[in-house]
């Protein structure tokens, strides 16, 4: 790499906007190392500008972290009181090989405002048989409204089973699950995050 693109990188403090939007989501580096699928020391490093990673390595990052790769290379996010993301703007995040047996796929509809307390998505959930449910829990309330398909929603002894149509609202800190039933469902999930 010739030495101004090394400087035009450096300049763009890539390792301080990894490490903030990861402290923001109240990642752990092993949550975002195990995301990723990156060791801990290299993200360490990249965290520390002392490497710069490159683009294979930043798209397992952003989508670990779910912003665009472009957020990197903004001058800045968009953090005003309004955000606007068209539809053609939005893109999905495919779990990758590495955590595939989660089973979905999400798109955030919010991803360009970095501070913010509510994570929206649309997220698309296969079918499965009920004792393949990954289940997963996080800080918060969580929102669900089931915009396409059959979904089944399991937590501790709670087994729900929502039609086109319905809702759910639930303390997302207890484990809890979900799996299409007779095909794929698509939903739309808003995840509150306290600070």
């Amino acid at each position: 790499m010739a030495p101004d693109n090394k400087h035009e990188l450096a300049s763009l403090d890539i390792g301080t906007q990894v490490k903030n939007l990861r402290t923001h989501r109240q990642m752990t580096l092993q949550d975002l190392s195990r995301l990723a699928g990156l060791s801990k020391p290299n993200l360490s490093q990249i965290e520390n500008n002392l490497v710069t990673p490159p683009i294979a390595t930043l798209l397992k990052i952003a989508m670990a972290l779910g912003v665009p790769i472009g957020h990197f290379f903004q001058e800045s996010s968009q953090n005003s009181g309004v955000v606007v993301v068209r539809k053609e703007d939005r893109y999905g995040i495919a779990k990758g090989p590495h955590i595939s047996h989660i089973g979905y796929q999400y798109e955030p509809l919010a991803y360009p405002k970095v501070e913010k307390n509510m994570e929206p998505f649309i997220v698309h959930m296969e079918e499965r048989e009920a004792e393949d449910i990954v289940y997963n829990n996080h800080r918060g309330e969580e929102f669900l409204f089931v915009l396409e398909g059959l979904l089944e929603f399991r937590s501790g002894e709670t087994v729900v089973q929502l039609n086109e149509g319905d809702s759910l609202y639930f303390d997302s800190s207890q484990p809890h699950g979900y799996r299409g039933i007779d095909g794929p469902a698509m939903t739309l999930v808003v995840i509150y995050k306290p600070l």
